[in-house]
């Protein structure tokens, strides 16, 4: 296991009055496994557009989830009974 294996995950019961919490949080786990600033602004825009699109469908709960290992940071967002959205970045 490398310094970069974990899996990180969170239930939001209303994505919409977290969205600054998330964004900074996102940013910070991030920041820490070492993706640069461009990167990070990137990913925290698609995280912004998926968590806005399932709002706009109506879910108002969903759960958050990073994991990184083998080389790889998967982010996924699943909501309840409903789509989940999941993009994949090479670790730096």
């Amino acid at each position: 296991m490398t310094g970069h294996d974990f899996v990180f995950a969170l239930e939001l019961s209303d994505e919409a009055h977290f969205d600054g919490m998330l964004s900074d949080l996102t940013s910070a786990v991030l920041s820490h496994v070492g993706y640069h600033p461009s990167a990070i602004e990137e990913l925290c825009g698609a995280l912004r557009d998926a968590l806005a699109a399932g709002y706009s469908s109506g879910n108002s709960r969903c759960d958050v989830c990073f994991s990184a290992g083998s080389g790889e940071l998967l982010i996924s967002i699943a909501y309840a009974g409903g789509a989940e959205w999941r993009t994949a970045r090479p670790l730096p």
